[in-house]
């Protein structure tokens, strides 16, 4: 099997997870996800198998949706919910404008630094390996340009802000919610994520790791498989 098949992920399973599970219930052991999603997201995560893995990199290339929700007055380590609080402020308060503000820094060609926690590799070792061994002096943090071609507030409920954002290859979402909580001065985390497009595959032609299991059963899979000229027009 060639193909590439889009999986929505489930929170609570690392990208491997998926890889993995996907190729116990095809029975092939050539596959490969294209671009990992934390743990703690959920959303679209297409996933080549056989031959298809040749174009991963393709389809990693391509620009990203995202919908997010950024918890106000909490500061974690990762800069997510999974994260140790750093800092927490109760009092604050701010308008709309002054929010729509500290969203203005982050849009367009920004220079964006990663967190710590990070699958980014120094010297061959993941930053966030690193950062848990207790090795982060190692690390000598640089920014990194990257694009964000739309941020648009969905919803403001109390500390609660709801965004939605595409952007480019690299680009840390947790570090968006990070970087407005500073502007902001309150500090701030992601504490939802949810993948909504990788390039041409989004929420509506996904399907589940359960889907997969049931249309591999009864041989129905083939509509929701796709060719790898799919992704090469």
């Amino acid at each position: 099997m060639n193909k590439i098949v889009n999986i929505i992920k489930p929170t609570g399973m690392t990208s491997h997870d998926v890889v993995s599970a996907v190729r116990k219930i095809l029975n092939t052991k050539k596959v490969g996800h294209t671009g990992t999603l934390d743990p703690d997201a959920s959303g679209v995560l297409p996933i080549c198998i056989g031959k298809a893995t040749k174009v991963s990199e393709l389809i990693l290339n391509k620009d990203k949706s995202y919908i997010c929700e950024l918890t106000l007055g909490i500061t974690t380590d990762t800069y997510d919910s999974s994260g140790e609080i750093l800092e927490r402020l109760d009092n604050f308060s701010f308008t709309k404008e002054e929010i729509e503000k500290a969203f203005d820094t982050q849009r367009g060609h920004i220079d964006q630094l990663p967190p710590m926690y990070s699958a980014l590799k120094v010297n061959g070792k993941r930053m966030c390996d690193l950062v848990r061994s207790g090795r982060a002096d190692e690390i000598n943090l640089k920014t990194r340009p990257v694009y964000i071609k739309e941020l648009n507030i969905l919803s403001i409920r109390d500390n609660k802000i709801m965004f939605y954002v595409k952007c480019s290859k690299g680009t840390y979402v947790r570090s968006i919610c990070y970087d407005v909580g500073k502007v902001l001065g309150c500090g701030g985390h992601m504490s939802f994520l949810l993948r909504t497009s990788s390039g041409k595959f989004n929420l509506e032609n996904g399907i589940t790791l359960e889907e997969l299991k049931e249309y591999n059963d009864n041989n129905t899979l083939d509509k929701y498989l796709y060719d790898i000229d799919y992704v090469l027009t």
